[in-house]
């Protein structure tokens, strides 16, 4: 099959979206955030996973491990996907989120991470952080996962006050 054949010159009126990885890399009991920079224009001063655009030439596990040791200087192990969320942020275009555990045997990190600054939290204390803002529904379900449990799918738009609105596949009660 050819490159037209696959329809991906047929984009008008289509939904398109940008993929994405977001990955939390554990050690041991503790889970690795990112506390976005002051400066950062998106989710500044709140904790985060690692994470950023897939590249043209790359598959969202790859750019998963790549966003790690880029940010962390980690060469974490043990990816595995644990959601996808189709993102409407209200625009023309999404974003395609893909979210993925991993294992770091070491915690020595990188201490010019340009995006923010990274620390170890013990998992029962990550919680009580300000993270953004679908983090705390979301990690509770990773922390529950059991390694051969199927990815989570979810939709996520934003309301009238613009607060977001998370809908996992499933769950009849939102």
């Amino acid at each position: 099959m050819g490159a037209k054949q696959q329809g991906a010159d047929l984009n008008v009126g289509r939904w398109l979206v940008m993929p994405r990885t977001l990955s939390f890399v554990f050690n041991g009991d503790d889970v690795l955030l990112l506390k976005r920079a002051a400066h950062r224009r998106v989710f500044p001063n709140k904790f985060n996973g690692l994470g950023g655009h897939v590249e043209r030439d790359e598959d969202p596990a790859t750019s998963a491990l790549r966003e790690i040791e880029e940010e962390s200087g980690l060469r974490a192990h043990s990816l595995q996907l644990r959601s996808i969320h189709n993102i409407d942020a209200g625009g023309e275009s999404g974003i395609l989120l893909f979210v993925y555990t991993a294992i770091s045997d070491t915690r020595a990190l990188r201490e010019d991470c340009p995006e923010g600054t990274l620390a170890w939290i013990s998992k029962d204390r990550v919680l009580d952080l300000d993270l953004v803002e679908d983090l705390p529904e979301l990690l509770a379900r990773i922390f529950a996962m059991n390694d051969n449990q199927p990815p989570l799918h979810a939709r996520v738009s934003y309301d009238c006050n613009d607060r977001i609105v998370l809908r996992f596949q499933g769950d009849e009660s939102r």
